[in-house]
């Protein structure tokens, strides 16, 4: 599959500095911030700095560099928010991927929801 990557979407233009953010971390290849619209008490966006449309594109074609960082990023901000499930009563990863998936932006990105129970993820057909 092809991934067509838009530099316009609106975390280009958050990466490029062309939005501001709440910066949460950021690190040689990713950035975090909070929701502008959170659905939870924690609810923060982590996003890679390269160019990759959805989660699978990330995994198949990010560096292992990236890859490693983003999955640092991830564990140190639930660490950071007081989330982890060691520590607290956990959290959820959320990464929408494509039309089926409701992705908003074309460019990969997980929601990091916590602070509350959020229920069930999805509803039996």
């Amino acid at each position: 599959m092809s991934y067509v990557y838009d530099t316009e979407n609106i975390f280009a233009k958050i990466l490029r500095g062309e939005i501001p953010n709440n910066t949460v971390l950021e690190t040689d290849h990713t950035l975090a911030f909070e929701d502008i619209r959170p659905h939870a008490p924690v609810h923060i966006l982590v996003i890679p700095k390269g160019a990759y449309v959805t989660y699978d594109h990330f995994a198949a074609e990010a560096s292992d560099e990236e890859i490693l960082d983003f999955t640092r990023a991830v564990a140190k901000i639930c660490k950071t928010a007081g989330i982890t499930a060691d520590e607290a009563a956990g959290c959820r990863f959320i990464s929408n991927a494509g039309e089926h998936g409701m992705q908003e932006v074309p460019h990969m990105h997980v929601h990091i929801l916590g602070g509350r129970p959020l229920g069930r993820l999805v509803d039996p057909a």
